[in-house]
């Protein structure tokens, strides 16, 4: 499909103003426009949560990408029981757990232990005392980048679905299979360890760290279509 009969297919009337819903009855009939508008309205969470899994982007879009293959073949087995979303989120979670153990196998997801009365930072807000904290939202976002990609995958990935993706604790921990207590506990721990690096930088941001839009977002749905149609 050229790029412009994609421009035309993601400006179809009213496929914006569709429901969740809507979309998929339309996907389960291989719709192109359906299974590119959910593919556009999912790609900022799944990234994020990929990578809250993985260690670099690269592995993250290979993981999205194979999420939206197994979602969209297997698109019959859907049965409702969640929001699509969610049933998205969870096969992404267990396709980068699997691209992590495939890279790197000595690595543990599950990796809790706690210190006793460690310190925590208001995460991520906080009293600001350095000057170069002005310099712009960018340089703030590749700082905040840096940081989360610094954290242990255990901790990085509740730390992006609350704070990137405005997730719950409940809905966190239903996700993740944890129960309530680790998912705070996970939380509390990020924030902890973040605090040294960014106590004195932090302000708003974390809706523009890791994203996954413009170029990205449309190539990512050229190959999903593509490999669909074959």
């Amino acid at each position: 499909m050229s790029a412009q009969a994609q421009r035309r297919a993601s400006a179809t009337p009213g496929l914006a103003q569709s429901s969740e819903g809507q979309l998929v009855a339309a996907a389960l009939s291989r719709d192109e426009a359906a299974i590119r508008e959910l593919i556009r309205r999912m790609n900022p969470r799944l990234f994020r949560v990929a990578r809250g899994i993985v260690s670099s982007d690269a592995e993250a879009e290979e993981a999205v990408q194979e999420t939206y293959l197994s979602a969209f073949t297997r698109l019959s087995e859907f049965q409702g029981r969640s929001s699509f979303s969610t049933w998205v989120t969870r096969i992404a979670i267990n396709n980068a757990l699997m691209l992590q153990r495939k890279v790197r196998p000595q690595e543990e997801f599950d990796t809790v232990s706690e210190a006793s009365n460690p310190q925590i930072v208001n995460f991520p807000g906080c009293d600001l005392n350095d000057p170069e904290v002005s310099t712009g939202r960018s340089q703030l976002r590749s700082l905040l980048e840096q940081a989360v990609s610094n954290l242990p995958a255990d901790l990085r990935l509740p730390l992006l679905l609350h704070e990137t993706e405005g997730l719950k604790v409940r809905a966190i921990a239903e996700l993740l299979n944890l129960n309530v207590v680790t998912v705070r506990t996970r939380l509390y721990r990020a924030r902890r360890q973040m605090r040294t690096e960014l106590e004195a930088q932090l302000e708003r941001g974390f809706d523009s760290i890791f994203p996954f839009d413009g170029a990205r977002c449309a190539g990512m749905a050229d190959r999903v279509v593509a490999r669909l149609q074959d």
